[in-house]
């Protein structure tokens, strides 16, 4: 059962995130010849005060 485990920084419109969802599950679906229903996707947002770039939190670099 593959597992595909994604950390985002927070944000996305969950439109967004479903259609990242469905996209990894059709493209390792095909890739690895596991059947849709045991291909699992884990979309973890990390809050940007809880996400560092060079030091520096994304929130604070305004990102």
């Amino acid at each position: 059962m593959p597992i595909i485990n994604v950390q985002l920084m927070e944000g996305r419109d969950p439109e967004k995130i479903e259609t990242l969802m469905k996209n990894l599950t059709e493209t390792v679906s095909e890739s690895l010849g596991a059947p849709k229903e045991n291909v699992r996707v884990l979309v973890n947002e990390v809050p940007k005060t809880h996400w560092s770039i060079g030091g520096t939190s994304a929130k604070q670099l305004g990102k």
